[in-house]
Formats: C-alpha cells, sequence, structure tokens
C-alpha cells in the first residue's frame, strides 16, 4: 500500500477515522493524504474563514502525527459537496484505501440522498473504509461476506493484498437465500418437503463456499455457509457480533437475481447499521 486518502470534519466521529488510518499506514509505510472538504456553497469570506482555519487544524493534526507515529503525511481543503469533495480527490491521488468516518444519521436527507459513506462507496474506484470503533490495535477478526460472485472473489483477492489483518484471521461468510421461504412455495411445500429443500440448499452451499475458498491463494479460510430467515444485511451484522469480528468486509457489487444476494444493496444497508467497521471493496481492481 502506498498512498492512504483520509477525509476529516474534525469530529470524534472523524478522529476515530484518522487514528485508524495512521495505524494502517503505520503497519504499512504508506503515505497518510488527509482531506477536508469546505462548504463553497456560502459567502465567499465564510468560505474563505473556513479554509484558513481549516489549513491550521490539518497542519495541527499532522504533527502530532508526526511526533507520535513519525508518518509520511500531507494535507488538502478541498471545497464542494463532502461527498464530491472527497470523491474529487481520490480521482486526483488514485489513493490503495480510502478512509472515512462514520455518517451522522439524519433520517430524511439519508432516504432521499443517501449518506456520504453511501454515496462515496456508490461512485468509488477505491476500497472505502468506514470507521464506526475506536481503533486500539490492527485488526484482529475479519469478516468477509461472499455470494461466489466475481467481484466477490476480487474483493476478497483485493483485502489480502491491502494487509490489514493476518490470512488466518478471516471467516468467508455466505448466507443462504431461500427463495421458498418467502415465495407461494412455501404454502405449496409441505414440512418435511421444505426441510429437504432446506437441507440440499445448506449442502450445496457449503460445497460451493469449498470450492471459493480454493480461489484464494492465501492461508485457511474458515468458512460459514448459514441460512437465515432474516434480511442478508441483519444476518451479516448478527454474525459479525457472534464472531466478534472488527471489520467487516463487502463487495460493493456482486449476483443479482431471484436465488442470489446483490451485495451491492447489502454493503449499503450494513454501512448504514454497522456498530463496527466497514470496508466496501469495488469490482475491477488491480490485484
Amino acid at each position: 500500500m502506498k498512498t492512504i486518502l483520509v477525509a476529516t470534519d474534525f469530529s470524534v466521529r472523524s478522529d476515530l477515522a484518522v487514528t485508524r488510518a495512521a495505524l494502517i499506514a503505520a503497519k504499512s509505510g504508506a503515505r497518510l493524504h488527509l482531506i477536508h472538504v469546505v462548504d463553497d456553497d456560502q459567502k465567499p469570506r465564510i468560505v474563505e474563514g473556513e479554509t484558513d482555519i481549516s489549513k491550521q487544524l490539518l497542519q495541527e493534526e499532522i504533527a502530532r502525527l508526526n511526533q507520535t507515529d513519525g508518518l509520511n503525511c500531507t494535507t488538502d481543503v478541498v471545497l464542494g459537496d463532502p461527498f464530491e469533495g472527497i470523491c474529487n480527490s481520490a480521482d486526483a491521488i488514485n489513493p490503495d484505501l480510502v478512509v472515512i468516518g462514520a455518517h451522522r444519521r439524519r433520517a430524511l436527507r439519508d432516504v432521499f440522498v443517501g449518506t456520504t459513506a453511501q454515496r462515496t462507496i456508490r461512485r468509488a474506484r477505491w476500497p472505502v473504509l468506514m470507521v464506526n470503533a475506536k481503533p486500539e490495535q490492527t485488526y484482529r477478526t475479519v469478516l468477509l461476506t461472499t455470494d461466489f460472485s466475481e467481484p466477490s472473489r476480487m474483493a476478497a483477492l483485493h483485502l489480502a493484498g491491502l494487509d490489514l489483518a493476518a490470512p488466518d484471521d478471516h471467516t468467508l461468510l455466505h448466507i443462504i437465500d431461500a427463495p421458498a421461504r418467502r415465495l407461494v412455495m412455501s404454502d405449496v411445500l409441505s414440512e418435511r418437503q421444505m426441510i429437504r429443500y432446506l437441507a440440499a440448499l445448506q449442502i450445496e452451499a457449503e460445497q460451493e463456499l469449498k470450492e471459493f475458498a480454493a480461489t484464494l491463494p492465501f492461508g485457511d479460510w474458515h468458512g460459514i455457509a448459514r441460512q437465515s430467515s432474516a434480511p442478508t444485511s441483519e444476518a451479516v451484522l448478527k454474525a459479525a457480533v457472534e464472531f466478534d469480528a472488527d471489520l467487516i468486509v463487502v463487495a460493493s457489487q456482486g449476483r443479482v437475481g431471484l436465488s442470489k444476494t446483490f451485495l451491492g444493496s447489502v454493503a449499503e444497508e450494513i454501512l448504514r447499521r454497522a456498530d463496527r467497521d466497514v470496508l466496501a471493496i469495488p469490482p475491477n481492481l488491480p490485484v
């Protein structure tokens, strides 16, 4: 990893993101590029004043990081909407990783526009890490969701390249989508037929998970395929608590179909509700 971009609005949420990005940079030796976005939809004198203050605060942040971690840091103040500013900055420097803080939940705006995190991931050509938890050490337990699609496989390969945690600390999770539970078929099948149907799905998923893991050329993954009547995102978040995962990894695109998970929508829902860090990896990244 060569460059990490971290966006800060100088809030406590952003402080967590900066701290996590600094931990990753210290481990990888990457350059840490801090940005702050100033809303330019204001009177010029206000924009100018906020820009000057932001530059000063960024320099203070760099001084602190250099003193404690000895990191290679650079900064920039960007004008525009937070989402646009983050994406434009990332376009300019092409980072290996974008780190952002947890969003401030604003129900009405989130429904119609989406959070900065969600909008950034929809647009992103880079892995985006949203930091929710207080960083105290490097990641110990990583939960990687998969629907066995090629984007999901490429996300796993790219995760390995980021080297955020040891390979033996990763768990592959596949949530089995059983359409018969929610379609008319559930009213037609007998209880015995339903049990046999779900058992067959379980066997098929476990075999597919084993074959999927075999395509990953690193370490031994703990593979788990489980059925859930709850939405996939809810099942993933429940599993993250069960396994005490401190990082959830999702591909931002996946299979679409009646019996398959659309990982893009799952990623957005996990980002909205997670109480721990989430890494979303887009497709078509070099490995």
